[in-house]
């Protein structure tokens, strides 16, 4: 039955997401050229929390737990594992006092109404995955914007989604990368539960009534130790939440 309300709900759940994406562009565009970064980050945010908003035209829940207290005068490391491109808005939404950047593809620079344009001046990373010195390059400058902002990052180490919401093993080289230039960094793993269930028949149609759920968990102290230690440890964490 959900799937079969998927077919009459998607439509109406992926026009009214291009619709506001159609709509904030030129909202970007004009609040970065005019007002600078604090003002495009805030229309940023709101864009995300519209975007989180149309998934409710699809009977599907989002509920994001952080029970946390994390400091906001020091940058932090999340990952989390990756279920699908409905993860990212409430990342950006919930996690907006943090200033969490991304680490994208270089594709998406391009052709994505408001995406693409807050990916170039966002301040995240746009990677060539084509190009690991490209890569490498691009990652050290979002670290060092970082360790100089008291940014953030969200971070997805298993490289790529989960279809079915198997955590993979976790690639703990970009974050060895961010740390080096900015050690002072705190890990913070995200266990995102059921994202991939609203996908699971492709995007027609959209799953609908599914309750899909965000958890910031408890912080880890990379100081010190092994990148790749903590890096399984957060891995860990996330997949004890799951199960």
């Amino acid at each position: 039955m959900k799937k079969f309300l998927g077919y009459f709900l998607t439509p109406i759940a992926t026009g009214a997401f291009l619709l506001v994406l159609v709509i904030f562009q030129p909202i970007q565009w004009a609040s970065f050229r005019f007002l600078g970064y604090s003002a495009h980050k805030k229309v940023v945010d709101v864009l995300n929390f519209c975007l989180v908003s149309t998934v409710y035209l699809l009977g599907n829940t989002v509920t994001f737990i952080n029970k946390q207290n994390l400091p906001t005068d020091r940058s932090i490391i999340f990952l989390a594992n990756h279920q699908g491109l409905l993860d990212i808005p409430p990342l950006i939404w919930y996690l907006r006092k943090y200033h969490a950047k991304f680490i994208s593809k270089i594709e998406l620079t391009k052709g994505i109404p408001s995406i693409s344009y807050n990916l170039k001046h966002g301040g995240g990373a746009n990677i060539d995955r084509k190009d690991p010195r490209q890569s490498i390059t691009e990652i050290m400058k979002l670290g060092q914007r970082m360790k100089e902002n008291k940014w953030s990052v969200v971070i997805f180490p298993e490289g790529t989604r989960s279809t079915d919401g198997t955590v993979k093993t976790f690639q703990a080289a970009g974050i060895a990368t961010i740390l080096k230039k900015c050690p002072n960094a705190l890990l913070v793993p995200i266990a995102i539960k059921d994202s991939w269930k609203m996908i699971q028949y492709g995007m027609y149609p959209l799953n609908t009534f599914t309750a899909m759920q965000w958890e910031v968990l408890a912080p880890i102290e990379p100081a010190g130790r092994p990148v790749d230690e903590v890096v399984l440890e957060a891995e860990n964490m996330i997949k004890a939440a799951l199960s």
